[in-house]
């Protein structure tokens, strides 16, 4: 049976709403928790803006797309400690702030040297 087709005071739709809700604004693919009608305007492009690479796109890591996709497959970044090289990992809201270079990474050590900011002692290898 639909969700939507639950009595309205169903302690069951309520609770079912407010997870959905809640698992959908977590994952960054609603923007707000308030009804259960934003679920029915979620489609695929709103899975796909979600993806490392795009992020990569809205964070101004890459250039483009293709480099994108190249920078996680090369394995030139992480989310929190670990190092993603699937480009079709999906980023959560909550991940989000924790998407940067790995250590390694010559992209991070060039940014770093156009920022003036790399410590010799950091990046001696």
């Amino acid at each position: 049976r639909d969700l939507g087709e639950a009595p309205a005071s169903a302690a069951f739709r309520a609770r079912s709403t407010a997870a959905l809700l809640e698992k959908l604004h977590a994952l960054g693919l609603v923007g707000s928790k308030r009804s259960l009608e934003q679920c029915e305007r979620v489609s695929a492009s709103a899975f796909c803006r979600r993806r490392l690479p795009s992020l990569l796109l809205k964070l101004r890591m890459a250039p483009h797309m293709k480099a994108a996709v190249t920078f996680v497959e090369q394995g030139h970044v992480r989310v929190g400690p670990e190092v993603v090289t699937d480009p079709a990992f999906l980023v959560t809201r909550a991940m989000e702030d924790f998407v940067t270079w790995t250590d390694a990474s010559r992209i991070r050590r060039h940014v770093l040297d156009y920022n003036q900011e790399r410590d010799d002692f950091d990046l001696a290898c």
